[in-house]
């Protein structure tokens, strides 16, 4: 599989504000948040990547994190700063965001692709060239009326829906240190055979 150097960064989708900080879109935030701060990392902003920036050990091995201050569909100036400066490749980072297509309380990962309707992974691959990263998908979800898929992104998940989603994110953080060391395939196979708990612009 490619990318099997494993990982030199790890981006969290999300939007800024304190108003989006528990929406369903900002899951990608709270997973890079829960991993820095269960390691002692802090993130600090760097104008030059259009976000904020913290550096961490990773089962021995040194890792950046990112979080663009863009919003949510102009997440790829960050993701592409980011690279460029830490002279990192793009099949060495690990996009981390939330999923329509997968219920709460999934969490998958994958290799190459499209956006699947993300307008942050859209703009990251308009501004790389290509599809080429890995992607940590954590399920939202879809709304019972699928016209309101902008109010359900940005708004807060059910309390049901919130467990389900903590739950897949411990999960995913559990397999994180094999994806790290390249280790994809048993990363793959831990995270996806646990199963399911149940059944600037912000929007995706």
């Amino acid at each position: 599989m490619a990318g099997m150097a494993g990982l030199d960064l790890i981006v969290g989708l999300g939007n800024p504000g304190a108003e989006y900080l528990r929406s369903r879109h900002n899951a990608g935030f709270r997973l890079v948040d829960t991993l820095a701060s269960g390691s002692g990392g802090r993130f600090a902003f760097e104008g030059k990547l259009h976000g904020e920036a913290c550096r961490l050990d990773i089962g021995g091995k040194p890792v950046w994190l990112l979080k663009p201050a863009t919003f949510m569909n102009k997440s790829g100036s960050a993701v592409a700063a980011a690279l460029h400066y830490y002279k990192i490749e793009a099949d060495r980072c690990l996009v981390v965001h939330d999923d329509l297509d997968l219920p709460p309380g999934t969490a998958r990962l994958k290799f190459d692709g499209g956006h699947g309707g993300n307008n942050g992974l859209r703009d990251i691959i308009a501004q790389l060239g290509h599809g080429r990263f890995h992607r940590l998908r954590l399920g939202i979800g879809h709304p019972p009326d699928r016209r309101r898929v902008i109010d359900w992104v940005l708004g807060k998940p059910s309390a049901g829906d919130e467990e389900a989603l903590t739950m897949a994110m411990v999960r995913a953080l559990d397999v994180l240190p094999l994806a790290v060391a390249g280790q994809f395939e048993r990363a793959m196979l831990l995270l996806h055979t646990t199963g399911t708990l149940n059944g600037g612009h912000p929007a995706s």
